[in-house]
């Protein structure tokens, strides 16, 4: 939204009394602010607005929404992934939309800014997380369960309110792992009523974001989340176990950087470690790579690779005992 129509919406809103929209509004104007570096009035505006709200803390004088998400750098790219190519075409044209966002206001539309990424374990969802960052080029904050998750009732959503309080005043990527804790089906008889109350209060905080906040979400097992909560993600991708093309391109791009000589093709490599996940080929390599250098055999590392294929099959058997 350009910053002539948020100030009119700022007035427009304040004469209807339409608190809503004046706060959405004004979180607007302060996003666009923070992006300017103007960070000491987007400070003094999200002050006074929250202090305010009659029926809320000033959040952000105190800092308490800081203890329940922590921000990261974020250096991962696209380019250092192995994506699928339909999924980085359709990465790449989130991160357009947002560039552009000013362009969609004024066809009426709003960039697409909820994703959900599903798989199993260790094929790169938090890191295509952070790539978004690099590439939308905002503040990446991570959800801290430890702190967000509380013993008493109304504790979990009051906090998620928080976070979403705080992330509204600027442009940012905001990530959610292991996103079943708090996503999960409401159906599920075994689930207390808290956990029903949070998901509730969840739905209703996505419904009010901001087109601005990117949140990315991610699960191991999506069939946990509430069906509501699906439905909420405009997009949702699914990051498979990597097939032998994509480890062999993912192994020739670990050596190549490490400047490490494995001494065995890549080919013949993918064959020894099919089916495994992106991070297991990564911690196979990076024990090579590590004895490599203590070994000084960075140039033909040969003998190293074989011992670690030889105990990459002794562990690949015991995960399969009493199968």
């Amino acid at each position: 939204m350009a910053r002539s129509d948020i100030l009119l919406s700022v007035v427009q809103s304040a004469n209807r009394g339409d608190m809503v929209s004046f706060r959405k509004a004004v979180e607007s104007l302060i996003a666009e602010e923070r992006a300017k570096k103007h960070n000491i009035l987007a400070d003094r505006l999200a002050t006074s607005l929250n202090n305010g709200n009659k029926n809320g803390l000033s959040m952000y004088a105190k800092g308490e929404a800081k203890d329940l998400l922590f921000e990261t750098e974020a250096q991962k790219t696209f380019e250092d992934l192995i994506l699928d190519e339909t999924v980085l075409s359709i990465c790449q044209e989130l991160v357009e939309e947002q560039h552009r966002a000013d362009l969609l206001r004024s066809y009426g539309l709003e960039p697409r800014n909820r994703i959900l990424l599903a798989g199993p374990p260790g094929n790169g969802k938090t890191s295509l997380a952070e790539a978004f960052a690099t590439q939308l080029m905002y503040p990446f904050f991570v959800i801290r369960y430890e702190n967000l998750i509380g013993s008493y009732l109304g504790e979990t959503a009051s906090r998620l309110q928080k976070v979403f309080d705080y992330a509204k005043t600027r442009n940012c990527v905001l990530f959610f792992d292991e996103f079943d804790t708090i996503g999960k089906e409401r159906g599920d008889t075994k689930e207390t009523g808290e956990i029903k109350r949070v998901v509730s209060s969840l739905l209703l905080q996505m419904d009010r974001l901001p087109t601005y906040i990117v949140i990315i979400t991610a699960s191991n097992h999506p069939e946990l989340l509430d069906r509501a909560v699906w439905r909420r993600f405009q997009l949702r991708l699914e990051l498979k176990r990597p097939n032998k093309k994509q480890i062999v391109s993912y192994i020739d791009s670990i050596s190549h950087k490490s400047k490490c000589n494995f001494s065995y093709s890549s080919q013949t490599l993918s064959e020894k470690l099919k089916d495994s996940s992106y991070s297991e080929i990564e911690e196979f390599c990076t024990d090579i790579i590590r004895k490599s250098i203590l070994q000084h055999k960075q140039d033909d590392a040969r003998s190293i690779v074989s011992q670690e294929l030889k105990q990459w099959e002794i562990r690949f058997s015991s995960n399969n005992i009493g199968v």
